[in-house]
């Protein structure tokens, strides 16, 4: 099994003009992050309007990010949908073309129940060989696992870890504390630091997309104990992060990789394009931290 541990890029998924799925651009941007040295990828999850494509777009997403990234980092499939048959078909089909994860949201919508939700993840995990991690994100899913249930799940033999998308770190650090083998991730871009002092592994970020970097060297410099240069970098990224928030951190996302030279179109409807004005703020607010 490949090493889970690290920064991993939660893609983006660019449209062209016609809104079709820009391949050659996904496979630019993989490129760009691998040279900046990223350990994996997160393909097909929230960031990547996973659940704005159709079955046949998922399907090529996850094979172009395979085509093109290859061995070389390791790749994690989000394979959530409210159907636990469609997560489980998912599942097998990125196994089966040398995924080394994959990923799921809570099911959502339906209100299940947390009884349910576990089985889901346990009917996923038992359907391949390839670990799975649990996607933690309860302002989105409306799903609240408690602590229990959580160490119910990564005591599961195939169940790795949890991409942990929440602000409360002391619940994290409980989940640690638990569970000391389990993988977990950290989820909000802006609260990197304070997910590495409550113990996480990584991170899997959609800012990522454009400043890997930041966040490999704020791991690096936490690591290497110079608490101080990882605060500053975590700062600086923040002041991203805030003016993204401003317009709508997506949209924001593809506009700021617009800039920076890539063909990334906008996000699908029912999101709106960024106006004029707001891209000429990303502009001159973000590229010259970058």
């Amino acid at each position: 099994m490949k090493n889970l541990k690290g920064i991993f890029t939660a893609l983006l998924t660019p449209f062209d003009a016609n809104d079709n799925v820009n391949t050659a651009e996904l496979a630019k941007l993989i490129e760009r992050n691998i040279e900046q040295g990223v350990d994996g990828f997160y393909v097909a999850g929230s960031t990547g309007e996973a659940f704005l494509l159709s079955e046949e777009e998922r399907r090529l997403v996850y094979k172009t990010v395979k085509d093109t990234a290859g061995d070389r980092v390791t790749l994690i499939a989000h394979v959530g949908t409210v159907s636990t048959k469609q997560a489980v078909e998912y599942a097998k089909y990125v196994e089966s073309i040398g995924y080394d994860a994959v990923s799921a949201v809570a099911p959502f919508y339906y209100k299940f129940s947390n009884a349910q939700v576990i089985e889901h993840y346990k009917a996923i995990a038992d359907s391949v060989s390839i670990p799975l991690i649990i996607y933690n994100i309860p302002a989105f899913s409306g799903v609240e696992l408690t602590l229990d249930e959580i160490a119910d799940l990564l005591a599961h033999d195939n169940i790795a870890g949890v991409k942990y998308t929440s602000n409360d770190y002391f619940k994290l650090q409980q989940i640690r504390d638990r569970c000391p083998d389990a993988i977990i991730y950290n989820g909000f871009d802006e609260l990197m630091i304070s997910g590495l002092a409550m113990g996480v592994d990584g991170g899997i970020g959609s800012t990522y997309n454009f400043m890997a970097d930041k966040f490999i060297k704020i791991r690096k410099f936490w690591e290497s104990g110079d608490i101080k240069a990882a605060q500053e970098l975590q700062c600086q990224a923040n002041k991203i992060i805030t003016a993204l928030c401003k317009v709508g951190v997506m949209a924001g996302e593809k506009v700021v990789l617009n800039l920076l030279g890539f063909d990334f179109g906008v996000c699908r409807k029912p999101f709106d394009p960024l106006s004029d004005e707001q891209v000429e703020y990303l502009k001159e607010t973000i590229l010259p931290l970058l």
